[in-house]
């Protein structure tokens, strides 16, 4: 059923999860980033969808970008959102369904690795640079923009990939030294454009994340910022321009389901995504907040599982072995988009939220009431061990001849156990976050150890001849292109860095 949205309700603030700053536009909320009080940008309240289901089964893609967006990025106008969007979602995707479905195994596979650097990060970071320089026309912004990442793979090479040569803008990229795939480190460590900067530091993702809070929410460095024309901005997943594009495909692949007759309108589908930061899965929880009919949110883990531990009992706690595993976009322990999902349940009550986070803080860790457990209802935790994540990459490509990255088999796993634990029978979307190209090794390995000794190209060429698909453009680009970022610095060096690089 379609809602009406009354004049009133039309315009979507958005105020800090931790409640110190006054609600601000959608722009303001993309520019900053991160709130001063060190807190996460929420919209005041979810909108509701006011386009039923089978109005968006006749859309594309970019439609349907549009109809959501709109909602929550109400001070854009029809003209600059639509921009955005035409020049977001165009050629640099290599299929034209942007998002496509792909059934394997009972189960729908929602590809989200089509885009420039063939991983789920593209769906938002193609869009937020024009987010991002339109939000700085409309307010009047005179300072250099400078992005401030942490990444545990992907989010940097996308980000680095959407703000190149970018007027106005600066990008300086984080990631942990020895945290990621060798593809993913050639990706980022080979990037062009004279605003780019990218740094190894001798830590993991957290690292890397604690450091770049940390540094935003630095008053004294804020003012040398502001005094050398500066103003930090972030593409991390914490900035509610990266979160708002993502919540596109979960509707577009409803929609796209209902389209083809797999499912009749209304319908309830349950949604799996290998989960670390925890902004994918929020997204898909905004969605089904909105009124998709979303049943249970899967929330897939691998070996660091502090959240499928935090969805077992309610208590989170970071304090544990931090382990590297083949999936190392979800090596993270501090899952900073789990506090918007805490904001909620705590019924937007920000001192409560940033009592939890002060906790998390001082002792690593803080536990929920049973109150708020109770919220937790849609949701369902899973996690996936090296052995099990191996296993269904073989399984999968030798029944169905459908080739999974690590982090896809992470969620294909878990939802193989909550089937199998639950018999729900309903369809099942899997958001497939990266191609099995980004990881050569690790998917070869899993079908056919014999592959260990070769090197990282010569295995792209033999994934294409096993996948039957064309190795992907962004792999072709870095097979003979030049190192360019060499740095590497220790995690209390992060803050001198970015100075030095600025200049301040």
């Amino acid at each position: 059923m379609k809602i009406q949205r009354k004049e009133k309700d039309m315009e979507t603030l958005y105020k800090s999860t931790r409640g110190a700053e006054r609600a601000v536009a959608s722009s303001k909320a993309i520019l900053k980033g991160l709130a001063d009080d060190g807190g996460l940008f929420v919209p005041e309240k979810i909108p509701a969808l006011d386009k039923t289901p089978e109005e968006f089964a006749q859309m594309s893609y970019q439609e349907t970008a549009y109809e959501v967006m709109k909602l929550y990025l109400t001070d854009y106008t029809e003209e600059e959102l639509k921009t955005c969007i035409a020049r977001a979602y165009d050629d640099k995707f290599d299929t034209k369904r942007i998002a496509p479905l792909t059934e394997a195994d009972g189960a729908y596979y929602l590809e989200l690795y089509h885009g420039a650097t063939i991983a789920f990060k593209d769906m938002a970071l193609s869009i937020l640079p024009h987010l991002m320089t339109t939000a700085a026309k409309k307010n009047r912004i005179q300072n250099e923009i400078v992005i401030l990442t942490a990444t545990s793979g992907d989010t940097g090479k996308a980000a680095l990939s959407g703000f190149a040569d970018v007027e106005g803008v600066r990008i300086i990229v984080f990631y942990p030294k020895n945290g990621v795939s060798p593809i993913q480190e050639r990706q980022m460590v080979t990037q062009k454009g004279k605003n780019t900067f990218v740094i190894g530091i001798r830590g993991n993702f957290d690292d890397a994340q604690t450091g770049v809070k940390r540094i935003f929410s630095d008053g004294a460095l804020k003012e040398r910022m502001g005094a050398a024309g500066f103003q930090f901005s972030s593409a991390n997943s914490i900035n509610i321009g990266r979160l708002v594009p993502q919540i596109v495909y979960y509707v577009y692949a409803y929609a796209s389901l209902l389209k083809e007759g797999r499912i009749a309108s209304g319908e309830q589908v349950n949604v799996v995504v290998p989960t670390g930061n925890f902004g994918n899965i929020l997204a898909a929880y905004y969605a089904k907040e909105m009124g998709l009919p979303i049943g249970k949110l899967i929330c897939a883990s691998n070996e660091n599982k502090v959240l499928f531990d935090f969805f077992q009992s309610g208590i989170y706690d970071r304090n544990r072995e931090f382990v590297l595993t083949s999936s190392p976009s979800m090596d993270i322990l501090i899952s900073s988009n789990l506090e918007r999902l805490l904001y909620r349940l705590v019924g937007g009550d920000a001192a409560a939220d940033a009592a939890f986070m002060e906790q998390l803080g001082r002792s690593g860790k803080y536990e929920i009431t049973e109150a708020m457990k109770e919220g937790l209802i849609s949701f369902y935790g899973g996690y996936a061990c090296e052995e099990e994540v191996a296993a269904r990459i073989r399984e999968l490509y030798e029944k169905c001849g459908y080739i999974l990255d690590p982090h896809t088999a992470v969620a294909s796993v878990v939802y193989q156990k909550y089937a199998r634990e639950t018999k729900d029978g309903r369809k099942t979307v899997i958001a497939s976050t990266a191609s099995p190209f980004k990881f050569t090794r690790s998917v070869l390995n899993a079908i056919d150890p014999q592959y260990d000794a070769w090197d990282d190209f010569a295995l792209a060429d033999e994934l294409s001849k096993l996948s039957g698909r064309a190795v992907p453009r962004a792999i072709e680009e870095i097979r003979t292109a030049p190192v360019l970022h060499e740095r590497v610095c220790g995690k209390e060096e992060m803050a001198d860095i970015v100075c030095g690089l600025l200049g301040i």
